[in-house]
């Protein structure tokens, strides 16, 4: 089976840093064809396991090889036909104008749409909110991007179970997932 990981908490505001070299060879022990992708922990990978054990095994064994501060860390493991289903589900045109928006995608971990969706905050002139099934869709008026409301999600409770990736880093693990 061929699984997206994503990884919250790593390399993001000069904490938890991993170099991603590492990080491979760590996962090389226990998974195969492992790849990963940018710094801020996207891995693709194999494995027999279910998805579950993969993100329990990944989970326990990050902060024995790596110095983390584990309450940051959680891990998401998608196989092809969820992460499929995250592309998918996005908004028609939804990633369509980049020169006019910034495109966000944040994924649940351990939590539904009906959970999250009324703690996005919304600034109407700026930003338009979707959820789907394993994530929602964020998009932003990058002229207006100091005026969106999306940044105060980070005070919410649903937060620690959000990670959140640009829609590109998005779309490229969807093209490496099938390559």
């Amino acid at each position: 089976m061929r699984y997206v990981v994503l990884l919250r908490g790593i390399n993001v505001g000069g904490r938890n840093k991993v170099a991603m070299r590492a990080l491979r060879e760590h996962l090389d022990d226990h998974f195969g064809n492992v790849r990963t992708y940018i710094q801020t922990g996207n891995v693709l990978l194999e494995s027999e396991r279910p998805a579950t054990e993969v993100a329990a095994h990944i989970e326990q064994s990050l902060p024995s090889r790596f110095e983390l501060d584990s309450e940051l860390i959680r891990v998401l493991v998608l196989d092809s036909a969820a992460f499929g289903s995250v592309l998918d589900q996005a908004p028609p045109g939804f990633g369509s104008e980049p020169e006019r928006y910034r495109y966000d995608v944040g994924f649940y971990l351990g939590v539904a749409a009906a959970d999250v969706e009324p703690h996005i905050p919304v600034n109407p002139e700026v930003d338009d909110v979707s959820c789907g099934d394993l994530a929602f869709y964020h998009r932003r008026v990058t002229a207006l991007a100091s005026r969106s409301r999306v940044s105060k999600i980070i005070g919410t409770p649903v937060y620690a179970a959000l990670t959140i990736r640009n829609w590109r880093t998005v779309t490229a693990l969807g093209q490496m997932l099938e390559a």
